[in-house]
């Protein structure tokens, strides 16, 4: 077996057709069902806000035009990204990122062209509002509706998003195969050539011998399949084998696609770069580029500004109660490292009776002497937290993030957790990833410390607005934000 070719029954041309008609017809579905749905609901929404206000349905042709041009905009947006393949409608998840921000911009535009021509008040704020909202969630709900849709199709065997032939080191292939069990993502695997023992053992002149034997062989058999692309399933240290393989299937007109073994699963977001004339391997990104970092300062300014001014009479009843309740301040200090490291004082409401700042923190636990009465409720409810909200307008600390922890505790965990500096990379959170899914209260062990480092570094590495306001949500809805406080 170690130089076997398996070809399956269904890759004869004529399903193979069958399945390319089937898939360019749900491309082009999927494009005509953007355009209706965009260009309809400027027209029902704009007769139904003028009729319901203004008692008339409105400039029907109008409504026409806007929405075709935001349809136009849309869908050339979409064609240059790339958007309509298949192999992008196999995960709802990416799609509300990339939809959001394209019907945002679409948008922004969209308002600009209409001040810079003085037509805005030809057209109602409150119909562009309507249409805005309802049509960002039709478009999720069609994303949504088309990713179900082909997905089952791929499960089926209606459709393949890309037909594979893998070839390389037989355990390498096995080991793919079942890592990332490629039916699932909608990938046919058409055939597979398992690379001898000889190709991967012997002197440098055999080896190259055997492969090349190897490979005049197999490639007629790959182009009677005609695969989308070919896989070379071999460690990147087989040089020899890499370059051989390359050059071989050059040939063929297939992609051909190296797969990156270990590195790319350690680094979720590496992927390929170009500075100038230099190629490299982008392992790790900026934790947030500047557009990011300008979006969640925005956030973060206009919500904290926007809670403190609601919140300001509760602040005012807690400082009351605290005060009643025993001796000390109202707030309490504490050094954390905030955004590179860079030390803070973190302000919270005082829930005990003592205020350790030293070299030694003692973690609160469950059922703690030094907690005050008013104080647990505090800490149960999360509003001692609320000050914090202070440290967020001064740029030390964001709305959403890894929680800070005490000087102390930092110098402790950074030796034995690997990575675990690298929370800082951005600012912290009033709440977090962590907080919401009830990985918080007493880290005792250093399980208990790891596990809310990997929720942490998940959310760096996959920081969205949208995130944002989903973790701001769970903190105050879900019972589990609650869980752990003590």
């Amino acid at each position: 077996m170690s130089h076997t070719l398996i070809s399956r029954s269904g890759a004869d041309s004529q399903l193979r057709r069958r399945k390319r008609l089937i898939g360019e017809a749900m491309s082009i579905a999927i494009v005509i069902g953007d355009v209706l749905c965009i260009v309809a609901l400027s027209v029902v929404t704009g007769v139904v806000y003028h009729q319901l206000v203004y008692g008339a349905p409105g400039d029907v042709p109008s409504f026409l035009r806007i929405g075709g041009v935001i349809a136009t905009v849309v869908v050339i947006s979409n064609l240059f990204r790339g958007e309509y393949q298949l192999s992008h409608f196999l995960s709802v998840a990416p799609h509300a990122r990339r939809t959001l921000q394209l019907w945002n911009v679409t948008f922004i535009c969209l308002l600009l062209v209409a001040f810079i021509g003085k037509v805005t008040e030809v057209y109602s704020r409150g119909w562009l509002l309507l249409y805005y909202a309802s049509g960002l969630l039709a478009l999720l709900f069609l994303r949504y509706l088309a990713v179900k849709i082909v997905r089952r199709s791929t499960g089926k065997n209606m459709i393949a998003t890309k037909r594979v032939f893998l070839i390389g080191n037989a355990g390498q292939i096995e080991r793919f195969l079942s890592e990332h069990r490629p039916r699932r993502g909608g990938i046919e695997i058409v055939g597979c050539r398992f690379l001898s023992a000889g190709v991967l053992s012997g002197s440098t002149g055999e080896r190259q011998r055997a492969l090349q034997r190897e490979l005049a062989s197999v490639i007629p058999s790959i182009r009677q399949l005609e695969p989308d692309a070919v896989f070379i399933v071999t460690p990147w240290s087989e040089q020899s084998v890499v370059d051989g393989c390359i050059e071989a299937l050059l040939s063929l007109p297939a992609e051909i696609h190296l797969l990156p073994g270990y590195v790319f699963e350690k680094y979720s977001n590496a992927q390929l770069a170009r500075l100038g004339p230099i190629a490299s391997l982008q392992l790790v990104r900026l934790p947030l580029s500047r557009l990011e970092l300008v979006q969640k300062r925005l956030f973060d300014v206009v919500l904290s500004t926007v809670g403190l001014v609601l919140l300001a009479p509760l602040l005012l009843v807690i400082a009351l109660l605290i005060k009643l309740d025993s001796p000390g301040p109202v707030f309490f200090l504490q050094r954390r490292y905030g955004f590179n490291q860079n030390p803070f004082r973190i302000i919270k409401f005082r829930t005990m009776v003592t205020l350790d700042d030293g070299p030694v923190v003692k973690q609160a636990t469950r059922g703690d002497p030094r907690v005050t009465r008013v104080g647990r409720w505090l800490r149960a409810s999360n509003l001692d937290e609320l000050p914090q909200l202070f440290n967020v307008l001064k740029g030390e600390m964001s709305l959403v993030g890894p929680r800070p922890h005490a000087l102390s505790h930092n110098r402790e965990y950074e030796h034995i957790i690997a990575r675990y500096a690298r929370r800082h990379n951005v600012k912290p959170g009033i709440t977090g990833w962590a907080q919401v899914h009830g990985v918080r209260g007493e880290t005792d062990t250093q399980d208990k410390m790891q596990k809310r480092v990997e929720y942490d570094l998940f959310y760096i590495e996959h920081w969205s607005l949208s995130r944002d306001f989903i973790i701001l949500l769970w903190t105050v809805l879900s019972p589990t934000a609650y869980r752990n406080a003590h």
